[in-house]
């Protein structure tokens, strides 16, 4: 079976909320680690600059954003689980809450000082600055509220309360993990493993969460270059596309961008968009033909 690939790096935490789903579905992945801010050449060819991480890849099928990733772990894992779409409301409400305003309260809270330090010492003085550059740019650009330092501390520690009360049994729906669990994971992650903030221990039912969702690991993984995930969408073809599509724009050139931050464009031909997600095509002569995947939330389609 063909193996996803994974681009992402080791402080994202969207790209640890990809790995912690790939170890809970069991899969062996392959990856490609990337700079923590553009250019990256290797996804200006396969995602047309698509600029957040991760972006995944299966032959000549690209993905981009956790959400439509999470649906390919589900497919390739057989994890229903893990479709945002397919659970009821009141957890697809928890998952667009966490996985934008308290996520962002998260990256906040915990970028101080210490941060800083491990952030240097784990790349360099220069591409921290040049990191730090690229987010308040991003940042300048974004449509979302941002919060102050205190405000967001607050957010995080209502959220870590409100996981509390819920935690009546092993997961915060239920007796199993789903979507929910995972977008709750990598924001308190940021915030207890790399920020190393000791607000966790107030909340006991949350720290044991937060060690059983550890506990599922990251999967198998083998590192691989960019060139060979290249060669890879070179040598195969993006998977049949028998859909229909009432979109206008449909056959027409398009651009796709988030319409929260990060909103640089991605421009193809739009194959299909329906309520679930949008399909591109894109050719590049490194790759030939690619398809490249977004959820339709929180994304828009313009003419180009």
């Amino acid at each position: 079976m063909q193996e996803l690939v994974l681009y992402h790096y080791a402080m994202s935490p969207f790209g640890e909320k990809t790995r912690a789903m790939l170890g809970y579905a069991g899969l062996s992945w392959q990856s490609v680690t990337v700079r923590e801010m553009p250019p990256r050449p290797v996804l200006d060819i396969l995602a047309g600059g698509y600029r957040k991480i991760p972006v995944a890849q299966l032959g000549a099928d690209v993905f981009c954003d956790t959400r439509a990733i999470a649906r390919e772990i589900a497919r390739l894992g057989d994890k229903p689980e893990l479709i945002l779409e397919q659970q009821p409301e009141e957890v697809q409400a928890f998952v667009r809450e966490t996985d934008l305003q308290v996520f962002l309260a998260c990256v906040i809270a915990a970028s101080d000082g210490r941060m800083l330090k491990k952030l240097i010492r784990e790349t360099s003085l220069f591409t921290t600055l040049r990191f730090l550059k690229d987010r308040i740019s991003m940042g300048r650009k974004s449509r979302v509220k941002a919060m102050k330092g205190p405000q967001a501390k607050a957010r995080v520690l209502t959220q870590m309360a409100q996981m509390e009360s819920m935690l009546t049994q092993d997961f915060l729906f239920g007796p199993t993990p789903c979507i929910a669990d995972f977008s709750a994971y990598h924001g308190l992650w940021f915030v207890s493993e790399l920020a190393g903030k000791p607000w966790l221990r107030d909340y006991p039912k949350v720290r044991a969460w937060m060690t059983r969702m550890q506990a599922f690991g990251h999967g198998q993984m083998a590192g691989i270059t960019a060139d060979q995930a290249l060669d890879i969408a070179r040598n195969a073809e993006p998977r049949s596309t028998e859909v229909t599509s009432d979109h206008p724009l449909t056959g027409q050139t398009v651009d796709v961008a988030p319409d929260d931050y990060g909103r640089d464009p991605v421009r193809g031909r739009l194959l299909s968009a329906d309520d679930t997600l949008i399909l591109l095509e894109r050719t590049h002569p490194r790759v030939g033909t690619v398809n490249v995947q977004f959820p339709a939330q929180g994304f828009a389609i313009t003419a180009a």
